[in-house]
């Protein structure tokens, strides 16, 4: 099992930064992709980010590509979330998600099996 766990969100201007972390504990060897998705209220969950923990390969929904970074730290088990010229339509709850068994579609959600609680970002115009 994986557990996982959130922090970095908070409120923020238009055209600001954060940083979005996702610590792992639990058995990390076995994540094959770490993926940041978002869901605001009353639409579906969708993918921002992913990454592939074994090659470092990073993937991008086309509305965050240029403006946001996925990176990892093998050493402390944390992938990040840099984003960067955030606008309104990014406040959303963040919520990171592992899985373990595959890599076909990194920004789908039922390629992950492990999920956290999420982080809330607020963006204010």
């Amino acid at each position: 099992q994986v557990q996982l766990v959130e922090s970095g969100g908070d409120s923020v201007q238009a055209g600001g930064s954060l940083r979005l972390s996702c610590a792992a504990s639990g058995y990390t060897q076995s994540r094959k992709l770490t993926g940041w998705f978002r869901q605001s209220p009353g639409k579906e969950r969708q993918g921002v980010a992913a990454i592939n923990n074994r090659f470092g390969g990073a993937f991008y929904a086309d509305a965050v590509k240029g403006r946001f970074t996925i990176s990892q730290d093998n050493a402390k088990n944390t992938v990040y979330l840099e984003m960067n010229s955030l606008k309104p339509e990014d406040a959303a709850m963040y919520y990171c998600a592992t899985g373990t068994v595959r890599v076909l579609s990194p920004l789908r959600t039922d390629e992950y099996n492990y999920w956290g609680q999420g982080t809330q970002v607020t963006v204010s115009s």
